[in-house]
């Protein structure tokens, strides 16, 4: 079974395994191998992080509660949301997998993002770890490329231009929630959390050396 180290830092280009020391204000710790930055003295806005989980929240419920795209035809007007259209591909048998894609690209993944983000950031502001944090912070890393919201925007884009060719086609409040979000998936996912690995509690490892 792995062990949670906090006090140790571990290069994420080539491997390298240091122990973490305090820096003074300004200053960033770089790998001596590979010359990539480790970590710096800034500390994480909580503040600042739990508005922008907040606010990714409340698009992500717009973007899903609200239709993504209206299309009329004369006096006829069908509105369609993401699960709409999910359950409309899922009814064609040979459409099912894609539809489970769809699903899990652009409900499932941000969903487990932003909920993981948040729950972290909710214990950290005020000053402690939160319970399954390496959990979370393994969940947000695998989740970083499964995010494809900007894939499901274009392809709603794409669908659109096609159809206005012969129909009159008017985006949704949930497409504009929908771009919206895309920017503050990539926002989260950008953030660097390893300051928060403070929070864990130090074991010492008397036999511990510095390995580079």
């Amino acid at each position: 079974m792995m062990k949670a180290l906090p006090h140790w830092v571990v290069c994420q280009h080539c491997d390298s395994l240091y122990r973490y020391r305090p820096l003074m204000a300004g200053d960033e710790a770089r790998c001596t191998r590979c010359r990539s930055t480790l970590y710096r003295t800034e500390q994480v806005n909580t503040e600042r992080m739990l508005a922008l989980a907040l606010t990714t929240g409340v698009t992500f419920v717009m973007a899903n509660v609200f239709p993504v795209i209206s299309v009329s035809f004369h006096a006829v007007q069908n509105v369609a949301t993401i699960w709409q259209t999910a359950v409309a591909l899922g009814n064609d048998g040979t459409m099912l997998p894609l539809a489970a894609c769809m699903v899990f690209l652009l409900i499932v993944a941000p969903f487990l993002q932003i909920t993981a983000f948040g729950w972290v950031m909710i214990f950290a502001h005020t000053g402690r770890c939160a319970p399954g944090f390496i959990t979370a912070i393994r969940l947000l890393k695998w989740l970083r490329p499964w995010s494809m919201i900007e894939v499901g925007m274009l392809g709603f884009l794409v669908a659109a231009i096609k159809l206005s060719g012969f129909l009159q086609v008017v985006p949704g409040p949930g497409c504009w929630a929908m771009a919206v979000l895309m920017l503050l998936i990539v926002i989260i996912g950008s953030q660097d959390l390893q300051p928060l690995w403070r929070l864990m509690p130090i074991t010492p490892d008397a036999g511990a050396e510095d390995h580079e």
